[in-house]
């Protein structure tokens, strides 16, 4: 098993600014060139599956990941909480080359055809399950919480970066060396992330949080599984201190050692259906987390169809073209950056409930606006707006997500926040796309935007969410 280095930082440490921490910053470069890889990876795929079969074969490869990524997530948030985000990062990389390096072998040596890519598809969606939980509660463990929301500012330029790069990298990996040069160059990007990783230090999860990790559920007020749980004077989470003390991943190890309970506390203390009760549990009696979720999904499911098939269809509806489209995708992917940018710089914005509701409402009607631009230039402008709102909202939600949450529940919280948004939002796209065939765009757009719109009334309707701030 992998082992874990942990630390227990002084003061002055745990209030490095993160983009001063070496540590932050080890992390930040694995986790940009895993993407970079992903996005080439991906673009090796959609290349081969439409060389090697027909349009719908090369969609069923392209859509055959999501089965396995929805189905599974759920416990891929307990596996990143059982053992570790380090520890089931790593290995979701390892597992990621491995099968990416193989296939570039296959098409090296031969012409496999699809049944090798539809393989591909589903190991990438299998790990994704367990990688993404563990990606989204990593952070918790890398710095202090009064860093969070600029490391998630961070971690959003690291996503555009790669969203930029990818594609035109993989591009040229199909143009220098067709799919199999392709395939090995997400492989390599990937391999990169690996030893980044593992030089970065774990830090021991805070008294309060290592409740989190006895493997029950956590209800404010109450006491669940011997450990007891009192309210916070802010009202916004339950706090618990565990009596038996930090389990064996948060006690320090010594890199190359091996840990000598052969687990964490949770491994020890319950079932993994025990656990997943007892995250869902812990989500649903939080006052921050809770009404978080569901302004989550409405803004994702709002967002998704517009944003994707739906400016596809506007794009060709008004007679803007591919050109008109890429522009008006370029200035969301602008605004958005920008937004990142702001978080990353500032490393907070004060009333961050407040603003993420406001951001989500001016955002909606920018939705709306969208459809009615008169010209490119104009739906460019819109769309940058888009980008800056939505993407100042999602950082926020994020960030809160990240700071709300106790340690031990992050890969759990972020399982459920994934599942959302890469399971019940896309199914709006195919919603929109009907919907835009049956009444056109102006109408769906505007629906879109009320449904988005919702998000934001959610948090204000909700007193400890509209009233959550981000550490200082």
């Amino acid at each position: 098993m992998t082992t874990t280095a942990s630390v227990a930082p002084a003061r002055a440490d745990a209030e490095r600014p993160a983009h001063r921490d070496g540590d932050v910053l080890r992390w930040l470069a694995a986790y940009t060139a895993s993407m970079i890889g992903d996005n080439v990876y991906y673009l090796a795929l959609s290349w081969a599956a439409v060389r090697a079969g027909s349009p719908a074969q090369a969609g069923l490869v392209m859509t055959v990941s999501a089965v396995p990524r929805a189905l599974l997530m759920l416990g891929g948030g307990v596996i990143a909480d059982r053992f570790g985000p380090r520890r089931v990062v790593i290995g979701s990389d390892v597992t990621r080359c491995a099968a990416a390096l193989t296939v570039a072998v296959l098409f090296f040596a031969t012409d496999p055809g699809l049944w090798p890519l539809a393989a591909l598809a589903v190991v990438f969606g299998t790990v994704d399950a367990v990688f993404i939980p563990a990606v989204g509660a990593l952070p918790a463990r890398v710095t202090s919480r009064g860093q969070l929301a600029r490391v998630q500012g961070m971690r959003g330029l690291g996503a555009r970066l790669a969203s930029v790069v990818g594609g035109p990298l993989g591009g040229l990996g199909v143009a220098l060396g067709g799919t199999a040069t392709a395939f090995g160059l997400a492989a390599l990007l990937i391999a990169v992330s690996i030893p980044l990783l593992m030089s970065v230090r774990i830090r021991e999860l805070p008294a309060d949080d290592r409740a989190g990790a006895v493997g029950t559920g956590e209800l404010p007020g109450g006491r669940v599984g011997g450990v007891g749980v009192r309210e916070s004077s802010a009202g916004d989470r339950a706090e618990a201190v565990d009596p038996r003390g930090p389990s064996a991943e948060e006690q320090p190890v010594a890199v190359g050692s091996r840990n000598p309970s052969g687990g964490s506390a949770e491994a020890r203390g319950g079932t993994a259906w025990r656990d997943l009760v007892g995250g869902l549990r812990y989500i649903r009696g939080h006052r921050v987390l809770a009404p978080l979720m569901l302004a989550i999904a409405l803004g994702d499911l709002g967002f998704v169809g517009p944003l994707n098939v739906g400016l596809a269809l506007l794009a060709d509806e008004r007679g803007w073209g591919a050109s008109g489209m890429g522009w008006t995708l370029a200035g969301f992917g602008t605004g958005a950056g920008v937004a990142s940018l702001l978080l990353a710089v500032r490393g907070r914005l004060p009333h961050a409930g407040q603003v993420a509701a406001y951001a989500i409402l001016a955002g909606s009607v920018a939705i709306g606006a969208l459809a009615h631009a008169p010209g490119v230039a104009a739906a460019v402008g819109t769309a940058v707006l888009v980008g800056l709102l939505a993407g100042l909202s999602g950082a926020l939600c994020a960030a809160l997500l990240q700071t709300q949450s106790d340690p031990a529940y992050l890969g759990r919280v972020t399982a459920v926040a994934s599942l959302v948004s890469l399971g019940l939002a896309p199914l709006g796209m195919p919603l929109s796309a009907a919907a835009i065939g049956a009444w056109g765009t102006g109408p769906v757009f505007v629906v879109s935007a009320v449904v988005c719109g919702l998000g934001g009334v959610v948090i204000l309707c909700f007193g400890h969410l509209r009233r959550a701030e981000l550490p200082r």
